[in-house]
């Protein structure tokens, strides 16, 4: 606990008890006890609504000001932007309220998507460009680039850099603030990292009928379990792999294909996964690309009992990418063939068996008309990701935003209807912005 004075200061007795009067600076700020208690027991400030008599603490009453609105209402008032980050993680630390902070700055809630813009750049060492990015709920950042993880705090200001057996990392997701998972499609199997000490902790592997090495395409996790995608060095074997978070203990095994002659679906492997929280199903995808175009199956698995609840086999304008809401119940792809954005509604999907009839096809197109394809792949190297009930896809170089509004009461709208905005450029530079 840092060190403060307070002093007692010859006054009249408060008619009300619960008012607290705090001096700082020589600004005089007065709240309820119940507010300075929100800090919780290990806080100044707790101590500070304890205190029987008048206080005074030599801080600066600016930046106070600032942390007594986070204690009455749960955020920061709109003038912290006037402030420097830094010294108010400093401030926060001496009264004891570093996590109350963290947790308002952090808050996705506050995002206001159409009006995004850089606001800074955090640099990595070397000429690598970041290949997979990993964000925990403690609000700190892992980046992957070659060889290397640079692991930044939840202020974006101190970063810590460590070295890895990887060439490059294709897969990376936060366990905890100083332990990630990572894996890469040329080496085998999954590494779980102490990013603090820089090791190793464990290696978790699959073991395939040939028993050749085993590569990680993906990985995902809900809040219970990690989920792991392999595929055998021979790649003629493909599996995924559920383990307990806790234990890193495998819990079951499923999806697994030993495949033979040219059964193209079963050696499609997983290269995306994706827990979806609302109907308790693992989202698996996968692509691959023959002489006769870009084919893919996207399975919902029960974990409970290894089954597919429901799959899409795409062959016409495959995803590039795709991904899943829980809060729209919608799942998203970009065709890899047209480059345009579709939705699915999730709660159709049970009910639909787009293989066996062409009319069943459950995408939309978010465009009002869609474009003719023209042979080109268009979506090639597009991606899509969901936040709230806003879908980011990046194209060519641009950012588009898509969200949802409302259809209108009369029902002239049919499915469901996006908005469009084009966010700009993206640069490709040697650091994360």
């Amino acid at each position: 606990m840092p060190s403060f004075d307070i002093c007692c200061l010859e006054t009249e007795p408060e008619l009300n008890s619960n008012v607290v009067s705090i001096n700082v600076g020589g600004r005089i700020f007065q709240t309820t006890k119940q507010t300075l208690t929100q800090a919780g027991p290990k806080s100044l400030l707790y101590r500070l609504a304890e205190t029987g008599s008048d206080r005074f603490v030599d801080r600066d009453p600016d930046q106070f000001s600032l942390l007594l609105s986070l204690l009455r209402s749960g955020t920061l008032p709109s003038k912290v932007k006037d402030f420097d980050l830094r010294d108010l993680i400093e401030e926060s630390r001496f009264y004891g309220v570093e996590s109350l902070l963290t947790s308002s700055l952090s808050d996705p809630s506050h995002l206001d998507a159409f009006a995004l813009r850089k606001s800074s750049e955090l640099p990595l060492n070397g000429r690598d460009t970041p290949s997979a990015i990993a964000s925990t709920p403690f609000g700190s950042l892992h980046v992957s680039h070659g060889s290397k993880i640079t692991s930044f705090d939840w202020s974006l200001t101190r970063k810590s850099t460590i070295l890895t057996q990887f060439t490059a990392i294709d897969s990376l997701l936060a366990i905890s603030p100083d332990i990630a998972a990572a894996g890469a499609t040329d080496f085998s199997g999954l590494q779980i990292l102490d990013l603090q000490k820089g090791r190793v902790k464990q290696v978790l592997n699959w073991e395939n009928a040939t028993r050749s090495g085993s590569t990680v395409q993906a990985i995902g996790s809900s809040g219970e379990f990690l989920f792991t995608s392999f595929e055998s060095s021979r790649r003629n074997s493909n599996s995924i792999l559920v383990y307990d978070m806790n234990t890193l203990n495998p819990v079951i095994e499923i999806a697994r294909n030993e495949i033979f002659g040219a059964d193209l679906d079963s050696a499609i492997p997983a290269t995306k996964l994706r827990w979806v929280s609302g109907y308790g199903l693992l989202m698996a995808s996968g692509s691959h690309s023959g002489l006769s175009g870009v084919s893919g199956n996207i399975k919902f698995w029960d974990i409970r009992s290894g089954n597919v609840a429901f799959e899409l086999k795409e062959k016409v304008d495959c995803f590039a990418d795709v991904c899943v809401s829980d809060n729209m119940n919608v799942l998203f792809k970009v065709g890899v063939s047209s480059g345009e954005v579709f939705n699915a509604d999730l709660r159709c999907l049970g009910t639909v068996n787009n293989e066996a009839n062409d009319n069943s096809n459950p995408w939309m197109c978010v465009e009002n008309r869609r474009k003719v394809v023209n042979g080109k792949k268009e979506g090639l190297g597009c991606r899509i990701e969901s936040h709230g009930n806003q879908v980011f896809c990046s194209k060519g170089g641009d950012i588009e935003l898509w969200s949802e509004v409302a259809a209108g009461s009369e029902g002239r709208l049919k499915g469901r209807v996006f908005r469009k905005n084009v966010m700009g450029r993206v640069k490709a530079m040697g650091g994360l912005k």
